[in-house]
This record gives C-alpha cells, structure tokens and sequence, in this order.
C-alpha cells in the first residue's frame, strides 16, 4: 500500500504548533478526540473545543485525514484526467486539510473558501496556510443546517468527515445546497465504517436522483451490491510522527486510515470496468481479487499465473485501484 505523508511545509508547521506541548496533556486530549470521533457522539458539543483538542487533531487526525482526502482526489483525477479545478469550497474545512491535498495536485488552483464552525480550527487554518501561495483564500463560519455563506459554484466542493456529526435529519438538505454550489465535482468523505458507507450511500442515491454522474469510487451508477454485514471503504496508511506516536502512545510508525467516499461531477465520465474492495491475497500461483464491476454486480475473482499478463497485472493491484477495460 503506498504511503502518503503530509507535504514538508505542512508538517514543519505542525512540528512548530506542537512545540512546548506538554506531551502527557497531548495524549489525554487526542484520547478524548479519538472517544468522541469514535463514538460518532451528536451531544451538541464540537469535537474541537480549545486549544488542548485542537492540537490533539493536528498532530493525530489531520496527517490521517489529509491520507484520505488525497487519495480521493487521485482517484477523481484518475477517472477525470480533464479536471483541474480553479476554485474549491471545502465546507467543514478543520484546519484546511483538504486544502493542502488539493493545491498538491493542482498547483493552480487560485481560490478557496474554507468554512469552518470551530473558531479554533479557523485560527489554525489561517496559520497554517500562510504557507501556501493561494492568490484568493477566505474563511467563513456557518451553520450548515442552515445554509451556506458562498453560494457562488466552485469548481471543486469537498465535504469531510462532516455527515457523521450531523443529526440524519439535516443531511438531505446539505446535500442539496452542496450540489447547487457545485460547478463540476463534489467529494464527499466519511469514515470507513458500516455506518459511514449507509450515510454515503444514501447522499449516492439522492445525488443520482437530480442528475449527478458518477466518477468514483463506483464503476457503475446502479444499486450498491454490497450487503450487510460487508460494507465498502477504502484504506491509506501513513506515517506516525514522533509526536503522533506520543500522542496514540502507538509503537508502530505507521497507521492506515479506513476511508468511503463519493465523488460525483455534472460531466459523464468514462468509469473502469472494476474496482478493487480489499487488499487483494495472493496465493500459490494466484492471486484472489474482491471486485465491483461496472455490471454493477460485485465477485471474487481468482486469476492464475496460468493467464500470463492479466496475473502480473492483478499482482501489482491494491485495495481502492481501478481495473481498466
């Protein structure tokens, strides 16, 4: 599985924000972050509440977030090659995360509108992205259960592990305003769990219903064929810092983070003719691949190295990669 790292300037900003830290009262806090993230918990409180959290978030969530978001949007550049966005609204912005992976794969993007609810996280979003040489960059707060301050379409909308901290009731109508303020593509992301995918698919089926199209991580516009107890999410790992490894008091210096997405456009694309669901096993002579076709059915294929090309091929498959026509 290949690693993805948060960009050098990015993680010198962080190092510095952590610094004097002390690493005890870093660990209680991303400890009660992790709980609560964990939890799914909707007590009317925000996650991110003071300084103590919102650093716990920089030097834990956001190098795992930002795994997640980049790899969407690698895959959204991978079934749109075309795509080059100008501009991005990220609504739920945290610390700009999604802004970072954004700009690393179009350096050209000229404007950004960040909204952010936590006061805290839209101070550590400015500061971290002095960093970046964004000719256009503002930050909004809002409630989203009301409406969203820019109405103005981007070319990119990004929403981020932000359906699962809202009550079902609300969503249907975010999604509606995300999709009119959506000038090409929309992201949406949620953790990797049951409950993330039922709350993707749902946003799917609305989506599809005024006329989204499909660009990933489906191959097909048809039902999800997957069924309970299975569920479909994706994974990236990255690496653990010092301090993030403090911080989870972990050992390993990596992790991978368990992601599902949806990434939809006003523009038909051309989807591959199967997805990867899981870490593919190899076998003696074979390697065992789980499946979404663009028939919209999903299978376990076993190739053999009796198949020549199309084996070394499944060999150097991972989990989330695209199976072309």
């Amino acid at each position: 599985m290949a690693v993805i790292d948060l960009p050098l300037p990015l993680r010198r900003a962080v190092d510095e924000a952590l610094q004097g830290f002390p690493p005890a009262e870093l660990a209680r806090a991303a400890e009660v972050l992790s709980k609560r993230y964990r939890a799914e918990l909707r007590d009317g409180r925000p996650h991110l509440d003071g300084d103590s959290a919102a650093l716990a978030y920089l030097a834990t969530r956001l190098p795992a977030t930002y795994a997640a978001v980049r790899s969407c949007l690698e895959a959204v550049g991978e079934i749109r090659p075309d795509f080059a966005p100008r501009g991005l609204l990220d609504v739920g912005a945290g610390p700009g995360t999604a802004l970072w992976a954004a700009t690393q794969l179009w350096p050209r993007l000229e404007s950004a509108t960040m909204i952010e609810g936590s006061s805290v996280m839209r101070k550590w979003g400015e500061r971290l992205a002095l960093r970046l040489a964004l000719r256009d960059l503002a930050w909004k707060t809002a409630d989203l259960r009301t409406g969203l301050p820019d109405a103005e379409p981007r070319d990119l909308v990004i929403l981020a592990y932000v359906l699962d901290e809202m009550e079902p009731a609300a969503r249907p109508a975010l999604i509606d305003r995300l999709w009119a303020a959506t000038g090409d593509m929309l992201l949406l992301i949620e953790p990797g769990t049951s409950a993330g995918w039922q709350r993707i698919l749902a946003a799917r089926e609305q989506l599809l219903a005024i006329g989204a199209a499909i660009v990933a991580p489906c191959p097909h516009a048809a039902a999800c064929p997957l069924q309970p107890p299975d569920w479909c999410h994706f994974a990236r790992r990255l690496p653990r810092s010092r301090l993030h490894r403090q911080a989870k008091g972990a050992e390993l210096p990596w992790e991978d983070e368990k992601f599902i997405y949806l990434a939809v456009s006003r523009r038909q694309a051309a989807l591959p003719a199967a997805r990867v669901l899981a870490y593919p096993r190899a076998g003696k002579g074979h390697v065992r691949l789980k499946l979404c076709l663009a028939t919209g059915r999903a299978e376990e294929r076993v190739v053999s190295r009796r198949e020549g090309a199309v084996y070394k091929e499944a060999r150097g498959l991972a989990w989330g990669d695209i199976v072309p026509g």
